[in-house]
């Protein structure tokens, strides 16, 4: 009787384990990037990429909806394409691809309900991403965030995202960090998923770059 309530004891334990683990997995940000470089999404395909998001266990969509200085939405469509995420219980942030310290901040899309603003400006130098940081916090009342290729960064974000791809970075993958996977860079579904695990399991959440490249891929 000992043995069975011993072993009783250390199944529950590994099932309370467990489930603390798939929650706190539940809580951290799961990003679906879209680059509108790579492909297109718009009024036409916006709905079947939300579902291909919920379908993949994603909670937050990176929406690109402003790049190189041109914003890409009315705020009428940027309205709609909120309603739609929150309909289907995700998270979206406006990600704008910024390169070239001239390129502004479009304060006109800030504030239509969106959960947070993504800025993606990796070539330009520091000082010019502290500015621009700066000022969206300055300016948008929500959270804010970083997706960038310099492993060392010092900027302060909400969320700080680690382009991490591929093997050759995974060192820097950490708590306070959310790590990133690059379908580019994943020579299977297999490795996909292992480097999607990794990055995970050992940081605060993770971004996948991008929808078109997971289409693409089919995994």
């Amino acid at each position: 009787m000992v043995a069975y309530t011993a072993i009783a004891v250390v199944v529950i334990v590994i099932i309370v384990a467990v489930s603390f683990s798939l929650q706190a997995h539940r809580t951290k940000p799961v990003i679906l990037y879209v680059n509108q470089g790579n492909g297109v999404v718009n009024g036409s395909n916006f709905a079947p990429m939300l579902e291909f998001a919920s379908s993949k266990g994603f909670n937050t969509i990176f929406f690109q909806i402003y790049r190189q200085g041109d914003l890409l939405f009315s705020t009428g469509d940027l309205g709609t394409f909120v309603n739609e995420t929150h309909d289907r219980g995700l998270e979206i942030f406006f990600a704008l691809y910024i390169t070239n310290s001239s390129q502004v901040l479009p304060t006109s899309v800030f504030g239509l309900g969106e959960d947070g603003i993504s800025l993606d400006m990796s070539t330009l130098d520091l000082g010019a991403q502290e500015s621009l940081l700066a000022s969206l916090q300055a300016s948008f009342h929500g959270k804010t965030a970083v997706t960038t290729t310099d492993m060392t960064s010092t900027l302060k974000p909400d969320l700080l995202i680690l382009e991490t791809y591929g093997s050759a970075t995974q060192q820097y993958i950490r708590p306070g960090i959310i790590a990133s996977v690059g379908v580019f860079a994943t020579s299977s579904s297999a490795d996909y998923q292992s480097q999607f695990q990794f990055a995970l399991n050992n940081s605060d959440g993770v971004m996948v770059f991008d929808y078109a490249g997971l289409l693409k891929s089919r995994y």
